[in-house]
């Protein structure tokens, strides 16, 4: 039983409103249930305190009887976001970390403008300023990847290319034998990031 339920039952079960089947399972939930244990608890002090002055102090003053009224505990309100929270946790968690993967990867869009590459096999690669060359004659073993540079394929790449934010020259003479990317949108971008991640507690 959710506690918005029994709390709605709390009421009727004082009023003995309630049959032998929601009694039960009213009383099996309040076993098991601090918070709404205290809330009854609370409820059922009211009541008895309600019934004494009704049939006690029936001259009580209108504005004692307001007073009394406004202490009354409130039923508490939970906000509907919340409740799809608690049933959705896995979804929330995974919506939390792709929105500061977001956040994160576009604060880094703008601010990181220096050459990175990456690969397994650098020693056969030429560097000349923000230049990345792969010589005629020179053969990549594994995956290449350059970022903020300028990419120019003149020998063989066994494996993958990506060239992220930068532009790409494949002379008549190169071979890429895997799959080539161009990144140069931010979204494209970030999305290559994420699946990064992902590939990389994958295989952890």
């Amino acid at each position: 039983m959710e506690c918005n339920l029994a709390v709605s039952l709390m009421h009727d079960y004082l009023d003995d409103d309630l049959s032998k089947d929601q009694q039960l399972a009213l009383k099996t939930h309040l076993l098991s249930c601090h918070d709404c244990r205290m809330q009854f608890k609370e409820l059922e002090q009211t009541d008895m305190l309600m019934f004494s002055l009704n049939h006690h102090a029936p001259s009580a003053p209108l504005e004692l009887t307001q007073r009394i009224m406004s202490a009354l505990p409130q039923e508490k309100k939970q906000q509907p976001w919340l409740g799809w929270i608690k049933r959705h946790p896995a979804v929330t968690a995974a919506a939390v970390f792709l929105i500061v993967m977001l956040i994160s990867s576009v604060s880094f869009w703008d601010q990181d403008t220096q050459l990175v590459v990456k690969g397994s096999d650098l020693d056969q690669v030429v560097i000349e300023g923000d230049t990345v060359i792969v010589p005629a004659g020179k053969s990549i073993a594994g995956n290449l990847t350059v970022e903020n540079g300028k990419t120019k394929i003149y020998g063989d790449v066994n494996g993958n290319l990506t060239v992220i934010d930068g532009s790409l020259y494949q002379a008549s003479t190169a071979h890429i034998s895997g799959r080539v990317k161009n990144i140069d949108q931010a979204l494209d971008w970030i999305w290559y990031k994420i699946t990064n991640v992902f590939s990389d507690v994958a295989y952890r």
